[in-house]
């Protein structure tokens, strides 16, 4: 575990240091083990971006929502729902795939056929990777699930899809992805595998260390989301700028 905690610590730092990840997951398991952690963030660069919220809704969804209406110009890929649940699902996504993915899982579908259907954001010139993630408590044989939906090289006639399976989680580890590499115009898009990130038992403790190490210009708006194991209960905590 020693090996893990220096690559978390590592990649936190890294994060720190990078101006702008864009939108970010991270899923893993608490420390004691009892509970499943779904992070999520989100940062803008324009005023359209950047008056956003978090809102939580009673039945454990939560949606983004126009800080000051007044001043939203273009709502289709700011304003969307990044967590629901559905069954023993628990989806969490930066776009409004995160309907997708319910869609089918309440059909029969699986969330590589869900996924299959979508593509990255139609933001041209960056085309937005699509990040999104998954627990299944139902599911046995994998601890959770991380996607990517991406351009080749920022060619949009190609997508690249990417998914990967955590078959066993390891306590007080996440592994998490973002939209972006960093700054630049056009914005390059995240490579390579989810990064080893750490998770601690207390959500409060967990908002409070991925908000810091967040650009202060640039976020926005992040979530800690808590699933037990034994029983599906579930525990939200929202950080607004």
């Amino acid at each position: 575990m020693a090996h893990w905690s220096e690559r978390a610590a590592q990649n936190a730092a890294k994060l720190k240091e990078n101006s702008y990840p864009g939108r970010g997951i991270v899923i893993g398991l608490t420390p004691d083990g009892t509970r499943y952690v779904q992070v999520y963030w989100i940062m803008g660069r324009s005023e359209n971006s950047r008056n956003r919220i978090f809102v939580a809704e009673p039945d454990g969804s939560v949606r983004t929502e126009a800080k000051d209406p007044a001043k939203l110009t273009d709502p289709s890929l700011v304003i969307y729902y990044p967590v629901r649940q559905i069954g023993q699902a628990h989806i969490v996504t930066n776009g409004d795939q995160t309907d997708t993915i319910r869609d089918a899982l309440a059909a029969g579908g699986s969330f590589e056929k869900a996924l299959a259907a979508r593509t990255f954001e139609p933001d041209a010139p960056h085309y937005t990777p699509r990040i999104s993630g998954l627990v299944d408590l139902a599911d046995r044989s994998c601890a959770y699930k991380l996607s990517i939906l991406k351009t080749n090289g920022g060619d949009p006639s190609q997508t690249l899809r990417y998914f990967f399976h955590f078959e066993q989680a390891v306590p007080g580890l996440g592994h998490g992805i973002h939209t972006y590499g960093g700054d630049g115009n056009p914005l390059p898009s995240f490579e390579g595998e989810p990064i080893p990130l750490p998770l601690f038992d207390d959500a409060a403790q967990t908002a409070s260390f991925y908000w810091e190490r967040l650009n202060a210009d640039n976020k926005i708006a992040l979530l800690v989301k808590t699933i037990r194991i034994a029983n599906g209960e579930t525990d939200t905590l929202i950080v607004n700028k």
